[in-house]
């Protein structure tokens, strides 16, 4: 049998053949952070693509090999928590572009773990702060990265960051609309990245939708965007609004993967190249 640290660094590589890794120093942090440890005690309960119509599996004991997979594990499967699948979010993590020095916000943080692979990302000489609703998952994450002086773990809904700046923001929670606060403490050239996703009653706490990706240029009026993935994931608390979640769903079945090239925060009447028009911004696909 194959060691702990192999064993990791396999995980490691087959995320980034799976999700297309650029980020080298992605790479070395899924190699180094130790996923259990972020985790409850084992055995886990496990959830992959296979699983999407049969329950989640339980693994046969806590051996820390059972979690370097590409499987998302439950934090409290009584809510249906999970600490996602790391193909997906290491997706998304390498998309934010997070080089040695960048500052760093986590929308979500729960107990931590990618909140670790941003701060390996971003270094010592960076900053990463991370927010969560929860605050027993807060302390927990807290907890968790205390070895890391860079990164500051608040407990907070995803909007205190008042006066702050930052490089690249995950958010890592279903929203119905990227927040005001997140594009204004995007510094020039920074990266958003976002779950756009829609609930209905049935789904619970899950809901479903585009995985967008927004670039701060030098016209503030009007940003770069693109979908990098479609996503079902825990839905933010507080960050929602109903009527968005109903135009959001009714955008969703009429083109489910849109073309979208531009973020648009002008004043426009909506048209024909408007996905979603909102008051506060516009996702466009020209």
């Amino acid at each position: 049998m194959i060691d702990l640290a192999t064993r990791r660094q396999c995980f490691a590589e087959e995320i980034e053949a799976v999700s297309n890794l650029r980020s080298r120093r992605l790479v070395e942090a899924l190699a180094a952070v130790p996923r259990e440890r972020f985790l409850p005690p084992g055995p886990w309960t496990i959830r992959s693509e296979a699983d999407l119509q049969a329950p989640p599996r339980t693994t046969p004991d806590a051996d820390p090999r059972h979690v370097c997979h590409n499987v998302a594990v439950a934090i409290d499967a009584t809510r249906m928590l999970f600490n996602g699948a790391p193909g997906l979010l290491s997706m998304a993590i390498d998309a934010l572009n997070v080089t040695p020095g960048a500052r760093v916000l986590h929308v979500g943080t729960g107990t931590g773990y990618y909140t670790a692979l941003l701060a390996h990302c971003a270094g010592p000489e960076g900053r990463v702060v991370g927010l969560e609703v929860d605050e027993s998952l807060a302390a927990e994450a807290a907890r968790n990265l205390a070895d890391l002086p860079w990164v500051a773990v608040r407990h907070g809904q995803g909007r205190e960051i008042v006066g702050e700046t930052f490089d690249a923001i995950l958010v890592n929670a279903g929203v119905t609309h990227p927040e005001a606060i997140w594009m204004e403490g995007l510094a020039p050239g920074g990266r958003l990245l976002v779950p756009l996703t829609a609930t209905i009653g049935a789904m619970g706490p899950i809901g479903k939708g585009p995985l967008l990706l927004a670039t701060r240029g030098e016209n503030d009026q009007r940003w770069d965007a693109r979908l990098v993935g479609f996503v079902a994931i825990f839905s933010a608390i507080g960050l929602r609004d109903d009527a968005l979640n109903e135009r959001l769903g009714a955008a969703l079945r009429t083109s489910p993967f849109p073309p979208i090239r531009h973020l648009r925060l002008d004043p426009h009447a909506e048209g024909a190249s408007c996905w979603l028009h909102t008051p506060a911004a516009c996702l466009s696909t020209e």
